[in-house]
């Protein structure tokens, strides 16, 4: 598999996963991150790490960043999406949104979402986005949601949405993590890939 590191230790390897590659093809995977999200995907070296930072995640002790383009120009320049999320009745491979007086809402679980405008362009909205629970799909589902879906999302996206020239997979980038293992305090940072640089380079030049 080609793919860079980005930080190791004796511990832990943060991989910067390209597109196209699952998380579960890594042993000892801390995390998942979608096939076609690109970003920071950290792996343990160790069952001792592996059994630590998975409890920091579910625990909510890990600071997680994404970039992320949407369809549309957003409202409001922050703001936080609290809903319960579990996966569509209509298709298996999809979550949706649930509301508490919705019929099925039983076993459904709070996913909190926070967000934050980092440029508008005429079709679409750059946002940063910080995820305070780890739901599948909870980013995309979330984002489809406020009727913003991320640029090139094939689940999750709208019929006939606008669609950059350049876009082969959902705008959608881990590109900061902050952990602790064995009372050390890591901070990992990974940069926008090339094919979505391109893309916002392309936006801001010609709007598509």
């Amino acid at each position: 598999m080609d793919f860079k590191i980005i930080f190791e230790n004796e511990d832990l390897l943060a991989i910067d996963k390209p597109p196209g590659i699952n998380s579960d093809d890594f042993e000892k995977r801390v995390h998942r991150l979608d096939k076609d999200t690109s970003g920071i995907l950290l792996v343990a070296k160790n069952d001792e790490a592996l059994i630590e930072l998975q409890k920091h995640f579910k625990d909510r002790m890990v600071e997680k960043k994404y970039i992320a383009l949407v369809v549309g120009s957003l409202k409001n320049k922050s703001g936080i999406i609290e809903t319960l999320i579990g996966r569509s009745p209509k298709n298996r491979k999809k979550q949706k949104v649930y509301f508490p007086q919705e019929p099925g809402v039983g076993g459904k679980r709070t996913a909190i979402t926070e967000y934050k405008t980092l440029a508008r362009y005429k079709d679409y909205t750059l946002l940063e986005i910080t995820p305070k629970t780890g739901r599948k799909h909870q980013i995309r589902t979330h984002l489809a949601y406020l009727g913003h879906p991320i640029a090139g999302d094939k689940v999750y996206g709208f019929k006939n949405q606008p669609h950059p020239e350049e876009l082969k997979r959902h705008f959608l980038h881990a590109n900061y993590l902050k952990i602790r293992l064995k009372n050390q305090t890591i901070e990992i940072k990974s940069k926008l890939p090339a094919d979505l640089e391109k893309v916002i380079t392309n936006i801001e030049k010609y709007g598509h």
